[in-house]
This record gives C-alpha cells, sequence and structure tokens, in this order.
C-alpha cells in the first residue's frame, strides 16, 4: 500500500468530521483530517503533513459540493481559529454534534443509546455573553489563529455581541492613541493582555482589561472611550495578570470606574455575575439545557440535590424551586460568594454552597452521611476525576444528571460510572456554541445495582 506523501494531491471522499471539526478523508490505510470540508464530497487534496497513522491535507478542488456545504458569513473565517463549522448548513452542523455524542458513547463508553434530537439555538448568531479578545503584537485585537497564539485582527465577530466588539476596538483605539504598548509573551514585556467583556440580557455591559502590572495609563481616558463605544457600559475594570503562561486572568482586579459586576436573568431568576465567574456564555441555550437537566432530575419537591462543579449556583438554584434542599460545590471563590448572594437575592432558603475540591467535598459529605437522592455535575472539559465518580456513587443517588462539554470525556465517565451499578438512558445534545464544533450535553444515569 503506497505510503502518502506531503506534497502530493490525492482523491477521496469525506467520510465525516473529527471531534477538532476537521473532515476525516481515508487514503492509503491513513485518516487525513482536512478542514472546511463536507460530508459526502469527492474531492481532490494535497497533503500538508504526514504523520506517523495520519495525515492532514487541504481542498484543491471539490468535483461536486454537497448542498450540505454554506458560504460562511465571516470574512475571516479560515484565518481565526475561533469557528469551524462556517462552511456547513446548520442542519448539517447539528447533524455532525448529535453524531459526535453518539459515536463518543458508544466508541469510548460502550454505550448502546440512542441520543434524543439534539436542541438547536433559535439564534446561532452574536450569542456570547462572554468575549475574550487577546491582544497582539501592533496591538492587534482579535482571536488565535487556530492551534497558535498568532492574534488575527478581527473588527467583527458573528458570535459575539456587537455591544462586545465596540468595546474591544475602543480598546485598541485607546492603545494606539497613548501609546499603550501591548504584552509580549515571549519577552514578558509589554502592557495590555487580553480584554475581557460581559453582556446581560438587557444590553448592559462590564469591560476588563488585562494588564501585565497594577495600573495602565490614561485609565479615565480609557473609561470615557468604552463608554462612548458601547453607551450601556456599566463598568470598567482593571485585571493584573504578572504570570507567564497562557491563564488570561490573573486573581487581582481594581474597578476603574462604574462597578465590577452585571445582574443577569436566567430561568426566571437573577444572577449576579463578576469578572471570573462560570457562567454559559449562550444564555438561551443555557434555558434549553438547564430545563432538560430538571426534566432529566425528576424532582418532585422531596428530593435532595447535590450540584458538584456549581459556578455561580445557576443549577443548584434552578432546581432549587423543585426541591426539598439543594447543595452546590464549587472550587473557585469568588463563585461561591456569588452563589450564595444568588440565593438571597432570589429568596432561595433551601440552597447552601461548599467551596473547595469536588472530590474532597464529595468525600467529606459522604462521609458526614449525605444521601442525595439526585447528583448533577456540570465539570470542565476534562470530565470527573476517578475519586469523585466514586464518592459519587458511593452516596447512592438514584439518578445522577451530566452535564458535559466534552463528549469524549462524557463517554470516559459514563464507562466509569457503569462499575459502579449506574446505566446511562437518556442522553440530548444541546447546541450551545453554534458555528464551532463544541457540543454540550446532557445524560441521565440511574441506579440499577446496589452497592
Amino acid at each position: 500500500m503506497e505510503r502518502l506523501q506531503q506534497g502530493k494531491t490525492y482523491t477521496g471522499t469525506v467520510e465525516g468530521y473529527s471531534s477538532e471539526g476537521l473532515g476525516i478523508v481515508r487514503l492509503s490505510g491513513a485518516v487525513v483530517f482536512v478542514p472546511q470540508a463536507v460530508r459526502g464530497e469527492t474531492v481532490d487534496l494535497r497533503i500538508t503533513k504526514v504523520m506517523k497513522t495520519a495525515a492532514a491535507g487541504e481542498i484543491v478542488k471539490i468535483h461536486s459540493p454537497s448542498p450540505e456545504r454554506a458560504k460562511p458569513e465571516c470574512p475571516w473565517y479560515g484565518r481565526c481559529g475561533g469557528c469551524d463549522f462556517q462552511h456547513l448548513t446548520y442542519e448539517e452542523e447539528l447533524r455532525a454534534k448529535r453524531q459526535r455524542v453518539q459515536d463518543a458513547l458508544a466508541r469510548i463508553g460502550g454505550v448502546d443509546l440512542a441520543v434524543e434530537e439534539i436542541l438547536g439555538a433559535k439564534n446561532p448568531t452574536h450569542y456570547r455573553n462572554k468575549s475574550q479578545y487577546p491582544v497582539g503584537a501592533d496591538s492587534a485585537i482579535g482571536f488565535f489563529r487556530a492551534r497558535s497564539h498568532q492574534v488575527v485582527p478581527v473588527e467583527r465577530c458573528l458570535i459575539q455581541p456587537e455591544a462586545s466588539d465596540r468595546t474591544a476596538q475602543a480598546v485598541g483605539n485607546w492603545m494606539k492613541r497613548y501609546q499603550i504598548p501591548a504584552y509580549d509573551e515571549t519577552t514578558g514585556k509589554g502592557l495590555i493582555r487580553h480584554i475581557y467583556v460581559r453582556v446581560n440580557r438587557a444590553g448592559e455591559s462590564l469591560c476588563c482589561v488585562v494588564a501585565n502590572g497594577r495600573q495602565v495609563p490614561r485609565e479615565p481616558e480609557l473609561a470615557a472611550l468604552v463608554r462612548a463605544a458601547a453607551p450601556k457600559t456599566l463598568g470598567v475594570v482593571l485585571n493584573t495578570n504578572t504570570r507567564r503562561g497562557n491563564v488570561v486572568l490573573g486573581e487581582k482586579y481594581r474597578t476603574i470606574w462604574g462597578q465590577d459586576f452585571l445582574m443577569d436573568d436566567l430561568c426566571g431568576l437573577s444572577f449576579k455575575l463578576s469578572v471570573p465567574s462560570f457562567y454559559q456564555v449562550n444564555r438561551d441555550q443555557a434555558e434549553v439545557l438547564y430545563r432538560k437537566a430538571l426534566e432529566f432530575a425528576g424532582l418532585t419537591g422531596e428530593e435532595t440535590v447535590l450540584d458538584l462543579y456549581c459556578g455561580t449556583g445557576t443549577i443548584t438554584l434552578c432546581m432549587a424551586a423543585k426541591a426539598k434542599r439543594v447543595i452546590g460545590a464549587e472550587i473557585v471563590p469568588p463563585a461561591i460568594a456569588d452563589a450564595e448572594e444568588n440565593a438571597r437575592r432570589n429568596g432561595i432558603r433551601n440552597a447552601e454552597f461548599f467551596c473547595g475540591d469536588a472530590a474532597e467535598i464529595a468525600a467529606k459529605l459522604e462521609e458526614d452521611g449525605l444521601r442525595p437522592d439526585v447528583i448533577t455535575v456540570d465539570p470542565p472539559r476534562k470530565g470527573l476525576a476517578p475519586e469523585v465518580i466514586a464518592s459519587a456513587a458511593k452516596m447512592g443517588p438514584a439518578r445522577v444528571v451530566y452535564v458535559s462539554c466534552d463528549p469524549a470525556t462524557l463517554g470516559r465517565d459514563v464507562k466509569s460510572f457503569g462499575e459502579f451499578g449506574y446505566r446511562a438512558v437518556r442522553a440530548c445534545a444541546v447546541d450551545m456554541f453554534p458555528g464551532t464544533r463544541h457540543v454540550e450535553t446532557c445524560l441521565l444515569l440511574v441506579k440499577t445495582d446496589p452497592m
């Protein structure tokens, strides 16, 4: 069998999509990953890189374009690494995401379970309520190129609110006007690292400038330019991050003008959001996701619910009205402070929160005799640590509702739960991030075997 050669052109058919949103073409026993490919298309592709068992390629010619191919609306698509699926119709994007969840549960989790119809977004553009803009060389403001830290200047992003884009451009204008240098991650010198913007349902915004220092020049002028660009700005905050590395936010904040928080409403509740608060970036789809989680929880008003990785308490508090008692756990202290205030603000008296590592809190609560009827988990992309699964299972809840942002780690954790007598019985994909490869899943596990 001929080994693929870099620079050579081959003809093949796109079979589907990888977890990175790349098209999959099989040639000479190897998998070739191809950007901006569409399932079912026959293409000529040039091999750009050959690895041990796979290769990378780029499309040279499409023999017959698929009806599922769409013209990207973003002029930066293909250069900016933010979106993966703008070359697909939205129907094909949804099909691909549901299939990704289905494949992960079967291949990694060993689960024979039909994933329910994916819940797509009514508004697949301008949906992000949190925007992060890295600042690059020559004060370029935009987003990273795929698999690099090179900043592609982007003036208008189709998935960010217009107020966020205007705010970012205002900060850029302030930098240019007053010759304020961008941070250089290779040397550790320079000042402005990131621009971070939150926008609530009412269109009010909070701007945070991340700097390699405790102060920046011309702070009043910065606030004035931001407010002029986005009149509904409620606050301008400076975050100090002097550490080398890729972590966006430092630990110290100082308010330059206005307030350091926003209020937003979700599922009929009011939430206070500080800059670092965890909060789903697509508010409308978060409500869809949480309604599904409530449905899977099957609450009658008599249950105790333990919510691990609770963030600012969104899932915890959404379940409070349907449960007897809810308990949230989160490792980020400001998020827990916000969660407790959110409970007070909404008059919720049956919620309590613990700050600490999920594994340690779960183990401590189990030792103290807590036996929740339902456990909900919404972990980061890396999924659950084995000790979290073990402690959760040891508590013996009748149901575990797992909200996942990564199908692969979900599949892995479902398999681990199976070793403790829990079986996946329902799964529903939710498109939280239209235009990108990312997909959320809400999955229900039920206890089938006694410990």
